[in-house]
């Protein structure tokens, strides 16, 4: 049985996500279909990249992954498709994918030429591109090979001397605010030195805590999740509305010479 996830920012309130599952049922029954998130944030290709990097891997490979975020649906759209770790990704050509993988050439890239194919939407074009790869057909002869793509720079934690000024970059559900820095790169630059989190003007968070019973309830506390990005959260609290922390806003990270 083959996977497909679906990655867009459709919401829930109209029938979109159900349009774009029904065109890959219609070929393909038996396909299990697997929701990532409807939630993404209008047009935020850098949030839909996060989700999808960080939980395509846990899938089998083989896997489908269609991601239908910031589709702009005119007259020159592309779309396209490649293959990478064994996983398959189907989507706009709008630069969510180099997001994803910094090393994305164009000759890795596949175009779905949906004017040939007499696909009028956005949902047929991802649905019968879904259901050729479930059929086992070969991805380069789906299309076209590119030549070029759209390429997005994604922001990085920038580091002077002793200084990390990093960016949120998230906020999930339970209002914790994700942080656009990892584990791995904060330790490498920490050098097991004392620091300070600045995530307003006073107060600094200056231990990094393995989970919520480490500090009282209410108390704010920094801590690195699953997925090894650090993340600000509240005991028992809502982060971003009670502290005021909202994406894009920078994080200052100092640390201490002895």
């Amino acid at each position: 049985m083959h996977i497909v996830s679906i990655t867009t920012d459709f919401g829930l309130q109209d029938y979109y996500v159900a349009q774009l599952k029904a065109h890959i049922y219609q070929r393909s029954p038996d396909v299990q279909i697997v929701d990532v998130s409807h939630s993404v944030d209008s047009h935020d290709i850098v949030q839909a990249a996060h989700f999808v990097e960080n939980v395509f891997r846990s899938f089998p490979i083989g896997s489908i992954h269609c991601v239908a975020v910031y589709n702009y649906y005119q007259k020159h759209s592309s779309f396209i498709t490649l293959e990478r770790e064994g996983h398959f990704f189907i989507g706009p050509d709008n630069g969510i994918f180099s997001l994803m993988f910094e090393d994305l050439k164009p000759e890795d890239v596949y175009e779905i030429d949906h004017k040939l194919l007499g696909l009028d939407s956005i949902a047929r074009i991802i649905g019968w591109t879904a259901n050729y790869l479930i059929k086992g057909n070969p991805i380069n002869e789906i299309g076209t090979q590119r030549t070029e793509i759209n390429q997005k720079m994604g922001i990085k934690p920038v580091v002077v001397g002793s200084q990390i000024r990093a960016t949120i970059i998230h906020i999930d559900h339970y209002e914790n605010v994700v942080i656009n820095l990892k584990k791995t790169q904060f330790d490498k630059i920490r050098a097991g030195r004392d620091f300070q989190i600045y995530y307003k003007q006073k107060d600094p968070i200056t231990k990094i805590s393995e989970n919520y019973g480490d500090v009282a309830i209410t108390d704010v506390m920094c801590s690195f999740n699953a997925a090894g990005y650090m993340q600000i959260g509240i005991n028992m609290g809502k982060a971003s509305s009670m502290l005021n922390l909202n994406k894009n806003e920078t994080i200052q990270i100092n640390f201490i010479d002895s």
